[in-house]
Protein backbone atom coordinates (compact mmCIF):
# COMPACT_ATOMS: atom_id res chain seq x y z
CA UNK A 1 0.00 0.00 0.00
CA UNK A 2 1.43 3.37 -1.07
CA UNK A 3 1.40 6.37 1.30
CA UNK A 4 -1.38 8.88 0.69
CA UNK A 5 0.09 11.41 -1.75
CA UNK A 6 -1.05 14.99 -1.24
CA UNK A 7 1.03 18.01 -2.19
CA UNK A 8 2.86 19.33 0.87
CA UNK A 9 1.89 22.87 -0.12
CA UNK A 10 -1.78 21.86 0.06
CA UNK A 11 -1.33 20.24 3.47
CA UNK A 12 0.52 23.17 5.04
CA UNK A 13 -2.27 25.60 4.14
CA UNK A 14 -5.11 23.63 5.75
CA UNK A 15 -6.76 25.43 8.68
CA UNK A 16 -10.25 23.89 8.57
CA UNK A 17 -11.51 20.38 7.80
CA UNK A 18 -15.18 20.04 6.83
CA UNK A 19 -15.99 16.37 7.14
CA UNK A 20 -18.87 13.97 6.79
CA UNK A 21 -19.66 11.79 9.80
CA UNK A 22 -21.08 8.31 9.09
CA UNK A 23 -18.61 6.19 7.17
CA UNK A 24 -15.97 8.91 7.45
CA UNK A 25 -15.49 9.51 11.16
CA UNK A 26 -17.12 6.28 12.31
CA UNK A 27 -15.80 2.74 12.17
CA UNK A 28 -18.41 0.05 11.58
CA UNK A 29 -21.05 2.57 12.64
CA UNK A 30 -19.43 3.62 15.92
CA UNK A 31 -17.09 6.25 17.32
CA UNK A 32 -13.71 4.93 18.38
CA UNK A 33 -10.94 6.04 20.76
CA UNK A 34 -8.82 6.73 17.66
CA UNK A 35 -11.36 9.28 16.45
CA UNK A 36 -11.33 11.20 19.72
CA UNK A 37 -7.54 11.15 19.80
CA UNK A 38 -7.38 12.41 16.21
CA UNK A 39 -9.86 15.23 16.82
CA UNK A 40 -8.01 16.27 19.97
CA UNK A 41 -4.68 16.38 18.11
CA UNK A 42 -6.19 18.53 15.38
CA UNK A 43 -7.67 20.93 17.93
CA UNK A 44 -4.33 21.15 19.75
CA UNK A 45 -2.71 22.30 16.50
CA UNK A 46 -5.47 24.84 15.78
CA UNK A 47 -7.04 22.85 12.94
CA UNK A 48 -10.76 23.58 13.04
CA UNK A 49 -13.11 20.65 12.39
CA UNK A 50 -16.68 21.11 11.17
CA UNK A 51 -18.98 18.14 10.73
CA UNK A 52 -21.28 18.21 7.69
CA UNK A 53 -23.75 15.36 8.01
CA UNK A 54 -27.12 14.09 6.88
CA UNK A 55 -28.02 13.27 10.48
CA UNK A 56 -30.98 14.97 12.14
CA UNK A 57 -30.85 18.18 14.18
CA UNK A 58 -31.55 16.27 17.39
CA UNK A 59 -28.67 13.89 16.79
CA UNK A 60 -26.22 16.65 15.84
CA UNK A 61 -27.25 18.78 18.81
CA UNK A 62 -26.03 15.94 21.00
CA UNK A 63 -22.69 15.17 19.39
CA UNK A 64 -21.57 18.80 19.21
CA UNK A 65 -21.53 18.78 22.99
CA UNK A 66 -19.24 15.77 23.32
CA UNK A 67 -16.82 15.94 20.39
CA UNK A 68 -13.93 18.45 20.21
CA UNK A 69 -15.29 20.19 17.11
CA UNK A 70 -16.04 23.81 16.23
CA UNK A 71 -19.54 23.23 14.85
CA UNK A 72 -21.78 20.94 12.84
CA UNK A 73 -24.14 21.17 9.88
CA UNK A 74 -27.13 18.82 10.04
CA UNK A 75 -29.67 17.40 7.58
CA UNK A 76 -27.45 17.69 4.49
CA UNK A 77 -27.21 21.43 4.81
CA UNK A 78 -30.41 22.42 6.54
CA UNK A 79 -29.19 23.67 9.90
CA UNK A 80 -25.91 24.81 11.46
CA UNK A 81 -24.92 24.47 15.12
CA UNK A 82 -22.04 26.92 15.73
CA UNK A 83 -20.89 25.52 19.07
CA UNK A 84 -22.08 23.58 22.07
CA UNK A 85 -23.90 26.58 23.56
CA UNK A 86 -25.02 28.71 20.61
CA UNK A 87 -28.47 28.59 19.04
CA UNK A 88 -28.78 26.70 15.73
CA UNK A 89 -29.13 28.58 12.45
CA UNK A 90 -31.56 27.43 9.74
CA UNK A 91 -29.65 27.72 6.47
CA UNK A 92 -32.55 27.51 4.01
CA UNK A 93 -35.68 29.60 3.61
CA UNK A 94 -38.79 27.89 4.97
CA UNK A 95 -41.93 30.03 5.25
CA UNK A 96 -43.89 27.65 7.45
CA UNK A 97 -42.30 24.62 9.10
CA UNK A 98 -45.62 22.81 9.60
CA UNK A 99 -46.66 23.05 5.95
CA UNK A 100 -43.09 22.24 4.89
CA UNK A 101 -43.15 18.98 6.83
CA UNK A 102 -46.61 18.15 5.49
CA UNK A 103 -45.45 18.65 1.90
CA UNK A 104 -42.50 16.33 2.52
CA UNK A 105 -44.83 13.74 4.05
CA UNK A 106 -47.16 13.85 1.05
CA UNK A 107 -44.25 13.32 -1.36
CA UNK A 108 -43.06 10.33 0.66
CA UNK A 109 -46.56 8.84 0.72
CA UNK A 110 -46.78 9.20 -3.05
CA UNK A 111 -43.46 7.38 -3.36
CA UNK A 112 -44.88 4.54 -1.28
CA UNK A 113 -47.47 3.99 -3.99
CA UNK A 114 -44.61 2.94 -6.29
CA UNK A 115 -42.36 1.44 -3.59
CA UNK A 116 -44.66 0.01 -0.88
CA UNK A 117 -41.76 -1.32 1.20
CA UNK A 118 -40.31 2.15 1.90
CA UNK A 119 -39.96 2.77 5.63
CA UNK A 120 -39.59 6.14 7.32
CA UNK A 121 -36.25 6.41 9.15
CA UNK A 122 -36.29 6.13 12.93
CA UNK A 123 -35.01 9.69 13.34
CA UNK A 124 -37.32 11.32 10.79
CA UNK A 125 -39.66 12.53 13.53
CA UNK A 126 -36.87 14.74 14.88
CA UNK A 127 -36.03 16.42 11.57
CA UNK A 128 -36.91 19.91 10.42
CA UNK A 129 -35.74 20.51 6.85
CA UNK A 130 -35.64 17.10 5.14
CA UNK A 131 -37.49 13.76 5.13
CA UNK A 132 -35.62 10.49 5.44
CA UNK A 133 -36.39 6.85 4.75
CA UNK A 134 -34.39 3.64 4.84
CA UNK A 135 -32.01 2.76 2.02
CA UNK A 136 -32.28 -0.99 2.56
CA UNK A 137 -33.88 -2.93 -0.26
CA UNK A 138 -33.47 -0.25 -2.94
CA UNK A 139 -31.51 -0.93 -6.13
CA UNK A 140 -29.58 1.69 -8.07
CA UNK A 141 -32.40 1.70 -10.61
CA UNK A 142 -34.93 2.31 -7.82
CA UNK A 143 -32.87 5.21 -6.51
CA UNK A 144 -32.67 6.78 -9.94
CA UNK A 145 -36.46 6.54 -10.33
CA UNK A 146 -36.98 8.06 -6.88
CA UNK A 147 -34.64 10.90 -7.81
CA UNK A 148 -36.62 11.62 -10.99
CA UNK A 149 -39.91 11.54 -9.08
CA UNK A 150 -38.64 13.96 -6.42
CA UNK A 151 -37.40 16.36 -9.07
CA UNK A 152 -40.79 16.29 -10.76
CA UNK A 153 -42.24 17.44 -7.42
CA UNK A 154 -39.63 20.23 -7.08
CA UNK A 155 -37.62 18.45 -4.41
CA UNK A 156 -34.05 17.25 -4.53
CA UNK A 157 -33.03 13.75 -3.50
CA UNK A 158 -29.84 12.17 -2.25
CA UNK A 159 -28.74 9.17 -0.24
CA UNK A 160 -25.87 8.10 1.96
CA UNK A 161 -24.69 4.74 3.23
CA UNK A 162 -27.59 4.64 5.67
CA UNK A 163 -30.53 6.78 4.54
CA UNK A 164 -32.39 8.43 1.67
CA UNK A 165 -33.23 12.14 1.86
CA UNK A 166 -35.98 14.23 0.27
CA UNK A 167 -35.09 17.90 0.64
CA UNK A 168 -35.45 21.42 -0.83
CA UNK A 169 -33.83 21.92 -4.23
CA UNK A 170 -30.90 24.09 -3.12
CA UNK A 171 -30.22 22.22 0.11
CA UNK A 172 -26.92 20.37 -0.04
CA UNK A 173 -23.68 20.13 1.88
CA UNK A 174 -21.75 22.47 -0.39
CA UNK A 175 -24.25 25.34 -0.34
CA UNK A 176 -24.57 25.19 3.43
CA UNK A 177 -20.83 24.95 4.01
CA UNK A 178 -20.22 27.99 1.81
CA UNK A 179 -22.79 29.94 3.87
CA UNK A 180 -21.16 28.93 7.13
CA UNK A 181 -17.66 29.71 5.89
CA UNK A 182 -18.71 33.14 4.67
CA UNK A 183 -20.41 34.04 7.95
CA UNK A 184 -18.17 32.38 10.55
CA UNK A 185 -14.81 31.79 8.85
CA UNK A 186 -14.60 34.59 6.31
CA UNK A 187 -10.84 35.03 6.72
CA UNK A 188 -10.16 31.60 5.23
CA UNK A 189 -9.43 31.11 1.55
CA UNK A 190 -10.73 28.04 -0.35
CA UNK A 191 -7.19 26.59 -0.22
CA UNK A 192 -7.24 26.63 3.58
CA UNK A 193 -10.35 24.40 3.68
CA UNK A 194 -10.29 20.64 3.15
CA UNK A 195 -13.52 18.72 2.56
CA UNK A 196 -13.80 15.00 3.38
CA UNK A 197 -16.50 12.41 2.69
CA UNK A 198 -17.37 8.86 1.73
CA UNK A 199 -20.71 8.75 -0.05
CA UNK A 200 -23.02 10.10 -2.74
CA UNK A 201 -24.44 12.88 -0.57
CA UNK A 202 -20.88 14.16 -0.10
CA UNK A 203 -20.46 14.77 -3.83
CA UNK A 204 -21.14 18.54 -3.57
CA UNK A 205 -18.12 18.76 -1.26
CA UNK A 206 -15.93 17.35 -4.05
CA UNK A 207 -16.73 20.12 -6.55
CA UNK A 208 -13.26 21.50 -7.41
CA UNK A 209 -14.65 24.91 -8.37
CA UNK A 210 -15.89 25.35 -4.80
CA UNK A 211 -13.48 23.23 -2.77
CA UNK A 212 -10.13 22.68 -4.52
CA UNK A 213 -8.75 20.36 -1.82
CA UNK A 214 -11.15 17.45 -1.29
CA UNK A 215 -10.54 13.94 0.03
CA UNK A 216 -12.53 10.74 0.00
CA UNK A 217 -11.81 8.02 2.53
CA UNK A 218 -11.15 4.70 0.82
CA UNK A 219 -14.75 3.46 1.00
CA UNK A 220 -15.75 6.22 -1.45
CA UNK A 221 -14.59 3.76 -4.12
CA UNK A 222 -18.06 2.13 -3.99
CA UNK A 223 -19.60 5.32 -5.40
CA UNK A 224 -16.97 6.70 -7.79
CA UNK A 225 -18.84 5.54 -10.90
CA UNK A 226 -21.92 7.48 -9.76
CA UNK A 227 -20.21 10.74 -8.88
CA UNK A 228 -20.21 13.78 -11.11
CA UNK A 229 -17.43 15.27 -8.98
CA UNK A 230 -14.84 12.92 -7.53
CA UNK A 231 -12.54 13.80 -4.62
CA UNK A 232 -9.11 15.12 -5.56
CA UNK A 233 -7.43 12.64 -3.21
CA UNK A 234 -8.43 9.26 -1.74
CA UNK A 235 -7.01 7.76 1.44
CA UNK A 236 -5.62 4.24 1.55
CA UNK A 237 -7.70 3.29 4.57
CA UNK A 238 -11.48 3.37 4.96
CA UNK A 239 -13.73 5.17 7.45
CA UNK A 240 -12.17 6.60 10.61
CA UNK A 241 -8.82 4.98 9.85
CA UNK A 242 -8.71 6.94 6.59
CA UNK A 243 -9.58 10.18 8.36
CA UNK A 244 -6.82 9.56 10.90
CA UNK A 245 -4.40 8.79 8.08
CA UNK A 246 -5.29 12.15 6.53
CA UNK A 247 -5.09 14.06 9.83
CA UNK A 248 -1.65 12.65 10.62
CA UNK A 249 -0.43 13.72 7.20
CA UNK A 250 -1.66 17.29 7.80
CA UNK A 251 -0.13 17.38 11.25
CA UNK A 252 3.20 16.08 9.97
CA UNK A 253 3.48 19.23 7.84
CA UNK A 254 2.43 21.51 10.69
CA UNK A 255 5.26 20.10 12.81
CA UNK A 256 8.01 20.84 10.27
Amino acid sequence: MQPLSIKNADLRQIRLIATDLDGTLTKKGKFSPKLLQTLEKLAKHDITVLIVTGRSVAWVDGIRTYLPIEGAIAENGGIYFPSSHDEPEILISIDNLVSHRQALRETFQELQNFFPHLEESFDNTFRITDWTFELQGLTLSDLQKINQFCQSKNWSFTYSTIQCHIKPLQQNKANSLLQVLKKHFSILSPYEVMTVGDSLNDEPLFNPELFPISVGVANISHYLSQLKHSPRYITNKPECDGFSELANLILSQKNL
